[in-house]
């Protein structure tokens, strides 16, 4: 299981102009769901989230409201119909944009941007770190004796590092997703600070692994998952292929049962481990386990491997017609 701490400029992102896409929001949602994160909250990152969501909101709502056209024509263009199917387009475009603004300023009052919905939903299933004395505290004196992160006279940062110091147990490695200069290196933007990383390690005895996006973070864990439906597809194989008892294949199966379509990858993996887990060997004949197989081995004939379809209908289909 992976420990995830996302700094709040990160969140904020999606308000704003980024290469993010909400999608791996929900693809991070999924993955706390099937219990490979943990994503820890600390209260102030919370805290400065809601301070922050209006400024941010504001500022990509005055980007957005200069983004108008004004080109300027020669005088000989006007004779050409072009001229004015031009300036019909503009009018149009000008329509379109004051349409969308109004859209986008009712849903930011009423708090029903999508950004907001996919927030909340990952806020409410993080592990929340609270506030206390002795934390601000353990802050303070970090800010006093100049140890990162932290800007001057700004707390926020130095108490989320004691936050995540404090609450992760040691020996587990810590995902850090923070876009600020107060925890990368001056020589690397994308390398976490050496004083950071050297406290870590000594006090946890474990790695701490540092990237500027969310997206760079799935690139190097889930490189070929593009949508969370996907991710969630990976995930129950990976369960079943994995399953080390009777409840966990049934739990697996059932997640499973729900997709009509797999790739020749996944079909083929998912036919090698009938033949090779007991666990899911032992009950195939099992209702649920029976619909599922039946199913993903006379829908996928054409993307099963030769050999692989022998050893299945030696093993299991040996009466069928095949």
């Amino acid at each position: 299981m992976m420990n995830l701490f996302i700094d709040t400029n990160v969140f904020l992102s999606f308000y704003h102009l980024t290469n993010d896409d909400l999608e791996e929001i929900h693809k991070l949602a999924v993955l706390i769901d099937s219990g490979k994160i943990i994503l820890w909250l600390p209260q102030q990152v919370k805290d400065e989230f809601n301070r922050n969501r209006e400024n941010k909101i504001s500022d990509a709502m005055k980007k957005l409201r200069e983004q108008k056209i004004k080109p300027q024509f020669p005088q000989v263009c006007k004779d050409y119909s072009e001229y004015s199917e031009i300036r019909d387009l503009i009018k149009t475009y000008e329509v379109k944009l004051s349409s969308l603004i109004d859209k986008v300023n009712t849903d930011v009052v009423a708090r029903t941007l999508k950004a907001d919905s996919k927030i909340s939903e990952l806020f409410d299933k993080a592990q929340i770190i609270e506030n206390s004395p002795e934390l601000v505290n353990k802050a303070k004196l970090r800010m006093d004796i100049g140890n990162p992160p932290g800007k001057d006279g700004s707390i926020g940062d130095a108490i989320n590092w004691e936050s995540l110091l404090e609450e992760i147990s040691n020996e587990e490695d810590l995902y850090l997703i923070v876009d600020d200069k107060d925890y990368y290196s001056k020589l690397d933007n994308d390398k976490l600070k050496d004083f950071l990383i050297d406290e870590w390690e000594s006090s946890k005895s474990t790695d701490v692994f540092f990237y500027r996006r969310l997206s760079q973070f799935f690139k190097e864990h889930y490189p070929h998952i593009k949508l969370a439906s996907e991710l969630e597809k990976e995930i129950a194989i990976k369960d079943l292929v994995n399953s080390s008892n009777f409840a966990k294949t049934h739990n697996a199966i059932a997640r499973l049962l729900k997709y009509s379509e797999f790739n020749k990858s996944q079909v083929n993996e998912l036919l090698q481990v009938a033949l090779t887990n007991s666990q899911i060997n032992l009950i195939i004949s099992d209702s649920d386990v029976n619909e599922f197989y039946s199913h993903l081995y006379h829908n996928n004939l054409d993307q099963i491997d030769e050999e692989l379809k022998e050893k299945i209908i030696e093993e299991f289909v040996a009466d069928e017609d095949t």
